[in-house]
């Protein structure tokens, strides 16, 4: 499956954005989904994961109450609606695909989209 990240840009501090995650080959259905984003100088850092059927959602506790991830399986995409952005929200958001119900770490993902920019400024 390949896997394309969208949305990203630049946003004042509380605004918001909504990335997508396109899936094209094998459907996106068939794969438990997530998004991890990196900073410069920062390691992968896990930001949430949703099942194959939408049931089962995980969110890193900060971002609790901020981040919405949710999927359209009809449209092969995921999505990671993003509101009250911090400065700190500034990485590279990665979307990706997993085996793992809600899985949290990185090396529990096949496949990987290339990235997407979000810059949250002060």
């Amino acid at each position: 499956v390949q896997l394309q990240a969208s949305g990203g840009g630049l946003v004042q501090a509380g605004g918001s954005l909504r990335l997508s995650c396109a899936a094209s080959g094998r459907t996106s259905s068939t794969y438990n989904m997530g998004w991890f984003r990196q900073a410069p100088g920062k390691e992968r850092e896990f930001v949430a994961a949703i099942s194959r059927s939408g049931e089962r959602i995980g969110v890193t506790d900060s971002m609790k109450g901020r981040f919405t991830i949710s999927r359209d399986n009809a449209k092969n995409t995921v999505y990671l609606q993003m509101n009250s952005l911090k400065p700190e929200d500034t990485a590279v958001y990665y979307c990706a695909a997993s085996g793992t119900v809600v899985a949290s770490t990185a090396s529990q993902y096949y496949y990987w989209g290339q990235g997407t920019q979000v810059t949250v400024s002060s």
